[in-house]
């Protein structure tokens, strides 16, 4: 009992940062007080999942630091039930109860297609009995017959009135309005930064296929399109698949993914239409959620339709962007070192405590090198793990023995002799 206990007490001990083990290190350039810096996607492709095993080390001992993204992008968006829909003048009104907080982009939810309409909008703090402030008016339409799209967004300024109040005037019926939704702001525009780009595409058919092969643990968050002036309006969907390959696989782009799916929409319009002048622009979609432990192969397909193929000057795989963070001694040599995926996450109450600075230095890290006392980590699993074969043989030859003890024990006894 105290020999299984002491394996199990092993193997609950979790692995202890040593520099030697680190394969990468990185200089840090040397810096006073809050300071940050940038980790680049290379950092992801060597360090463990998550970053778990980065590490920073101030001559030579294990210094605190907290890991941030830069700008969150949205916290999701909220549904949020209309009220009060009705008809007045002969337009649609309705009013929205909005959550607390600051808020910009609104989506309406309506039914119909091939139409346009305009929606005003008005804000205040209470829901009646108030002065109502008019943010502005915006246009939303569905001019799928033209093959251009739908938009039914509202780009109001950054807002934080608790009622909006609606008027739609267009053939747009009450009972069309079937839902809001809207998504807090980040605190700060969230900031990208490159992951790989192209403007190299295969066309097939009449779709324009755009491959990239990441490195794992490398995270992509968006895909941003840069399209050429002409055509000046367009609307074409977009399917993203995601499928990890193999080291060799990684060198043949084409190689077929089993695809995680993903979609979206490019739009583009800028014209004027029955008096509306309409200008909407839809050129990043968001990525979907991917962290595999081989490289995954990403495949962009926009669907052109009958149209010709969309001349696009780049696309752009995108991660937002991250920070590291700590307090810097002047006096002191910082080295960032990560590459040892036996280590777990680290817990520091500086990363708990933590308050950004608005003067926090910027500083970067020098390029990635390997660690000249590199020594592989010893293989400290308990014996069990180490040979995981041992335990089978071994469980075979006492079921065997127990067999034959059972055979033994089932034998009639020999009757005495009359």
């Amino acid at each position: 009992m105290k020999f299984s206990a002491g394996i199990l007490l092993l193997a609950a001990v979790a692995a202890s940062p040593e520099l030697r083990y680190f394969r990468y290190e990185r200089p840090i350039q040397r810096s006073s007080g809050q300071s940050c810096l940038v980790l680049d996607p290379g950092i992801f492709a060597h360090a463990a999942p998550q970053l778990a095993d980065l590490r920073l080390y101030r001559d030579g001992t294990e210094a605190p630091f907290v890991v941030r993204v830069a700008a969150s992008a949205e916290t999701g968006e909220k549904s949020i039930a209309p009220l009060n829909v009705g008809s007045r003048g002969g337009q649609t009104v309705f009013d929205a109860s909005l959550p607390d907080g600051h808020y910009s982009d609104l989506q309406i939810a309506v039914t119909g297609q091939n139409f346009i309409a305009t929606v005003t909008v008005t804000g205040s703090q209470t829901e009646t009995g108030s002065a109502e402030t008019k943010i502005g008016s915006y246009t939303i339409f569905d001019l799928t017959s033209q093959k251009l799209g739908r938009s039914t967004v509202l780009h109001l300024p950054e807002s934080d009135f608790r009622y909006l109040h609606f008027r739609i005037k267009g053939p747009l019926p009450p009972q069309s309005v079937t839902g809001l939704s809207v998504g807090r702001l980040p605190a700060s525009q969230p900031k990208y930064d490159a992951v790989a780009e192209t403007s190299h595409f295969e066309q097939k058919g009449r779709s324009s296929i755009f491959a990239f092969i990441v490195s794992a643990h490398v995270p992509v968050d968006r895909i941003a399109f840069t399209p050429s002036a002409s055509p000046a309006q367009f609307s074409r969907d977009v399917n993203i698949a995601v499928a990890p390959v193999s080291a060799s696989q990684a060198a043949d782009a084409a190689q077929s993914p089993q695809p995680v799916n993903s979609y979206g929409n490019l739009l583009r319009v800028h014209s004027l239409q029955n008096g509306h002048q309409i200008d909407e622009e839809r050129l990043a979609i968001d990525a979907p959620w991917v962290d595999s432990g081989t490289p995954t192969k990403w495949t962009i397909t926009i669907e052109n339709g009958d149209d010709a193929p969309l001349r696009l000057e780049s696309v752009r795989l995108q991660m937002l962007e991250r920070n590291l963070c700590f307090e810097a001694d002047g006096n002191g040599s910082y080295l960032l070192v990560y590459g040892d995926p036996a280590l777990a996450a680290p817990h520091y109450d500086y990363a708990t405590l933590f308050t950004p600075q608005a003067n926090a230095s910027q500083i970067a890290a020098g390029p990635e090198q390997p660690n000249p006392t590199y020594q592989p980590r010893p293989d400290e699993r308990p014996f069990t793990e180490k040979h995981p074969a041992l335990l089978w043989v071994a469980l075979a030859v006492v079921i065997a023995l127990l067999g034959a003890i059972a055979l033994r024990s089932a034998k009639p006894a020999t009757p005495p002799p009359t």
